[in-house]
């Protein structure tokens, strides 16, 4: 881990990076001060494991899964986004078309309280009771967003990007998800787990960061200076009420 820090180590816009130490989770430094009043969890990767998400496309486009992933793997980590991977196994058809053909071929898997990493329900209890407004919000069609209000994780609120009309990595975005929170951006740490996406776009829109390492992104994506902008890079989300709070 990152040595752990305060919102007093950055600037209003965004994260002035300080000395980076070992990776060894630490004791926030003022035991009597919470360091946000609102967090925001990307879904993708963050919330939601999508391995039975691009199972179902490796059976719709008839490939290995393991042919799919590396794949995907090989475009992600050339900077292609989920859609342009997807749209790679068939050319000239674009993803929402896609999105539609599947649907109708029977392999929408839907979302079930098992696509939800294990840790979610008991690190969304933590932070509330410790005062901290959660919420969930990340660049997704809208029915990803309805699927997940239906699963009652106790969140403040649920949206993604096409409830909003507007997305990662637009600053309104970030802006939009503090005020939804109720919190001014200073005060609301965005976590996920790509580096331009859920780090640098929103500490561009003022907000804090906490990065955590899992999923393609996860492992695929390496930015020491950019991580280093941030209060702390984890490995579950167990681990966000000892960052952000006393």
């Amino acid at each position: 881990m990152f040595k752990q820090r305060t919102l007093g180590d950055f600037d209003p816009n965004g994260c002035v990076p300080i000395e980076c130490e070992d990776r060894t989770m630490r004791p926030i430094q003022d035991a009597s001060t919470r360091l946000a009043d609102a967090v925001i969890l990307d879904i993708g990767e963050t919330v939601l494991d999508r391995t039975r998400e691009y199972a179902a496309w490796a059976r719709f486009f008839g490939v290995p899964a393991h042919t799919f992933s590396a794949v995907f793997g090989a475009m992600i980590a050339r900077g292609s986004k989920v859609a342009q991977v997807i749209e790679s196994f068939a050319l000239g058809t674009p993803y929402a078309e896609l999105l539609e053909a599947r649907r109708a071929a029977g392999l929408d898997v839907g979302i079930e309280e098992a696509d939800l990493y294990s840790d979610v329900r008991e690190a969304l209890a933590e932070l509330e009771a410790s005062g901290i407004v959660v919420g969930i919000a990340g660049n997704q069609p809208a029915l990803t967003s309805d699927r997940l209000r239906a699963l009652d994780l106790g969140a403040a609120f649920i949206a993604s990007s096409t409830d909003w009309g507007v997305a990662k990595p637009s600053a309104e975005f970030f802006v939009r998800a503090a005020g939804e929170a109720g919190a001014r951006p200073e005060r609301t740490v965005y976590v996920g787990d790509q580096i331009g996406n859920d780090v640098l776009a929103p500490q561009a829109a003022g907000l804090a960061t906490v990065r955590i390492r899992r999923g393609p992104w996860g492992f695929i994506e390496h930015d020491a200076d950019a991580e280093s902008g941030c209060l702390a890079v984890v490995d579950s989300l167990l681990e966000l009420p000892a960052v952000l709070t006393a």
